[in-house]
Order: C-alpha cells, then structure tokens, then sequence
C-alpha cells in the first residue's frame, strides 16, 4: 500500500503543528520543563537545541503554518486532521500550560477551507465557562468533539467534575475524547487508567467515548475497555507506529479492526502515515484504521 492509497484522517492533532510558536509558553511550566530534561532529552539533545530553544522539540515537527500543513497533506493523502482548543492545567504552577482559544481554532478552520475540524476542550474547574466555550466553538467552527485531559487536573475520567462534559457531548451528539496512560510531562499518572472509562461507558451508553495515547503502560487496559464496550473506541496518537506495542498491533489486526483510528499527536503526518502503512496488518485494516473508523465515529461525509 502507497502513501496516498488512503485519504487518511488524523484523529488527534495538535495547534502547534500548524503555528510552532504556539507551543513556546508550555515549556515556561515546570512540569514541561521536566519533560524536556526526561521524556525528551534524547530528541532536544540530537536537534542540538540550547537553552530557550526548548520549545522546538514540539515546534519543529510541523511544517510551520496552515498552509504548508494543507500541502502536506495533499502530497501524503491526508483529507483532514483534527485540532482542539486544548486546555491542560499545572499543578504545581497553578496555571495553564495549554489554554488554545475557539479564536486560534477557529483560524485554523477558516485558513484550511475545512481540512482542518475544530473541537473544543474542558476545564473541570471552571464547568459552566466550559460549558459555554463549547457552545462557542459549535457556533464559530462546527465542533465535531471535545478532547479532555483530566491527568493535568489530577482527577480521574470518572470524577464528578467530568459528568458535566459527558452530559453535554451526548445532547450534541459529538464523541468526547480523553487521555489514558500516563504523560510525557511530570504529571500524575493514576488518574490515566483506562479502567477509569468502564462506569463512564456504563452510564452514558449513547455517548461516544475515545481513549487517546493507547493506554501505555497499561495496554491490556485499553484494549480491555475497547472491546468491551459498543461505545468506546481508541487512537494511537503520541507514539510513532514503529513504536507499537505487539499486543496493539495484534489487537489491531484482529478483534479491534473497526474500533481503533490512526493518530499523529503533532508528532509528523509524513513519518506517522509511513510507519504505520509499514505495519504488519492487512491492507484492508489499514484502510480502516486510516480512514473508515475515524469517519463513523466523527459521523464525516
């Protein structure tokens, strides 16, 4: 199978793929500064980058605007890629360390003529300002979802704080998205449990669920909670496809066929697309996972 055999949809991207500038005042937060001296160092060390250059570990993976992204992927055969107004919270700053407006995404949505879909995010601290952000970003871009990273709050999928979220994506009927496994950044990682998704699946059986970051350290989990329920779906997003564990590969190829989507996290359309078109599974999988799955789940023409 070829690069462009495939119109793929990347389920999970991020702003800074298209403007790397964005991702400058993340690593000003404490628990990205300790990302960059564990999780990243290896890559900060080969690109040779000095102090305050930091940044450009996530900035440089991007073809650097909305319209080098558009090129891109016309050149690999990538219809659209997916970004939100991600909303991630340092506990030890008090702060944020993603905070992307309806306004950034929406310019995104505006420039890309529609390759790139919009989604919102949450904050669980602030339930009613969410609430009418996501309204916001429906009325400004169409929002097709909502991405949730209840790690940086230091609370579980399931907590109170969250029903909210879930209550809302139902009555719009658009899936709601949220991080399982544990983070690159210096963050708490029990909150990451995929098993934290079985009551939520329960109680909101209409409600489209998907567990981004595979779960990683806790495959079984994930897999677990994918095939378990009707409602629950998966992306590989933040690990490259040569990196795959065996078992997702092997779930991939197999029972989970029609419940798992392609994801890049920002992390390269070109070499994410390539890596994972040279993966043991079967060419009609591929397409699945590339494109088929991402459509039904986003319920995309």
């Amino acid at each position: 199978m070829e690069l462009k055999d495939v119109m793929a949809i990347d389920s999970m991207c991020r702003a800074f793929y298209a403007d790397p500038e964005i991702a400058k005042p993340m690593f000003e937060i404490s628990e990205v500064k300790q990302m960059v001296k564990g999780t990243f160092a290896g890559v900060a060390k080969r690109l040779g980058l000095k102090p305050g250059e930091e940044w450009k570990v996530l900035g440089m993976m991007g073809p650097g605007s909305v319209e080098g992204v558009v090129d891109e992927m016309d050149r690999i055969g990538v219809q659209y890629i997916f970004m939100e107004c991600a909303k991630n919270w340092s506990r030890r700053d008090n702060t944020f360390w993603v905070n992307w407006s309806v306004e950034t995404i929406k310019n995104f949505v505006d420039k890309s003529k529609g390759r790139i879909i919009g989604g919102a995010s949450w904050n669980p601290f602030r339930i009613k300002e969410s609430l009418e952000e996501i309204d916001q970003a429906y009325e400004a871009y169409g929002c097709k979802f909502v991405f949730a990273h209840p790690i940086s709050y230091g609370i579980r999928p399931d907590d109170k704080k969250m029903y909210p979220l879930y209550s809302k994506c139902l009555d719009m009927g658009i899936p709601v998205s949220f991080q399982v496994g544990h983070s690159a950044e210096a963050l708490p990682s029990e909150p990451g449990h995929p098993m934290y998704a079985d009551e939520i699946a329960m109680d909101f059986p209409d409600l489209t669920i998907v567990l981004t970051h595979t779960g990683f350290p806790w495959i079984s989990e994930w897999i677990s909670m994918i095939w378990r329920h009707n409602n629950v779906y998966g992306n590989i997003g933040a690990y490259y496809p040569s990196d795959l564990h065996p078992d997702i590969i092997k779930f991939i190829n197999g029972r989970g066929q029609d419940k798992v989507m392609w994801a890049t996290n920002g992390f390269g359309l070109t070499r994410c697309k390539k890596e994972f078109l040279e993966l043991p599974i079967k060419d009609e999988i591929k397409k699945k996972v590339l494109r088929d799955n991402a459509l039904k789940v986003y319920k995309l023409e």
